[in-house]
């Protein structure tokens, strides 16, 4: 007698279950990473909004010969035929403060200074 056998192939139990738990393994590794990198990636955007609103407010002290520790608004830079074509926001949320000419400008948000 010849027996057939009726047995159908697939994955087993334990087999799916190890490659969940390096899918799990990979996901840990991989999600801080981006994570930090998309955190970087904002605050290095910050700092280039900062550069742009100091290079404007240099710009505008010399355009109306004003010394070091004279107050300029955001409202004197930003314009269409002004130094900023648009009012820049940070990324992460914060709020930009132009500050005094000869100081640097500031964001709120911990960690984006001008080097």
């Amino acid at each position: 007698m010849k027996r057939k056998n009726n047995m159908k192939r697939g994955f087993t139990l334990v087999e799916i279950m190890i490659v969940v738990l390096i899918i799990g393994i990979l996901m840990a590794i991989a999600v801080p990473n981006f994570v930090k990198a998309r955190e970087s990636s904002r605050m290095n955007s910050c700092i280039a909004n900062l550069k742009q609103i100091d290079s404007a407010k240099e710009q505008w002290a010399m355009d109306n010969k004003k010394d070091a520790g004279a107050t300029v608004a955001m409202t004197d830079l930003v314009g269409s035929t002004l130094y900023l074509k648009s009012s820049p926001s940070c990324p992460s949320g914060g709020t930009y403060t132009v500050n005094n000419i000869g100081t640097n400008p500031a964001c709120s948000t911990s960690g984006h200074v001008l080097p």
